[in-house]
């Protein structure tokens, strides 16, 4: 019984995790010029993902008949506070939105890694989680050569 809310807890908290990926992309397509349409289907794809990679983990969380997260993290709502005072200073650069997406790319890695090394989850949904990390992994390298490319500009 404990195994199971403790599997549970982690799916809830890669679901927020990802709603607040997705949160972040929204926001981000939100602060680019209009003429950044290369970036804004990235993000618009990233969004797409995080939508499936939720779908697959509430299926899971939903099996074991428990209510699935909708929300956000807590962390997540402070991050993107913290953007809205650093924007008023910083304005939204196409390198200021990237570097924040990395950072929500290094959070997103970190919690599945987390949920993966704890060893509680059942085999086949570390496969789930296990399938989602080269993805979330490649989007992770994308974000950051695209941020030191507009580092270097």
């Amino acid at each position: 019984m404990e195994r199971t809310r403790a599997t549970i807890e982690i799916l809830n908290d890669l679901i927020l995790i990802n709603n607040d990926r997705i949160k972040g992309y929204e926001r981000a397509i939100s602060e680019l010029t209009p003429g950044d349409t290369e970036l804004k289907h990235l993000f618009t794809n990233l969004i797409g993902e995080s939508h499936q990679f939720k779908l697959e983990i509430a299926t899971e969380v939903a099996a074991f008949g428990k209510d699935i997260e909708t929300g956000s993290s807590t962390s997540g709502k402070l991050h993107r506070t913290w953007l809205d005072v650093k924007a008023v200073f910083s304005g939204h650069s196409k390198r200021s939105v990237l570097e924040e997406c990395e950072f929500g790319e290094d959070a997103i890695l970190k919690a599945y890694q987390s949920a993966l090394t704890q060893g509680i989850l059942p085999a086949y949904i570390r496969e789930i989680l296990i399938k989602h990390q080269p993805i979330l992994q490649a989007a992770h390298d994308k974000i950051k050569a695209l941020r030191d490319k507009a580092l270097s500009q």
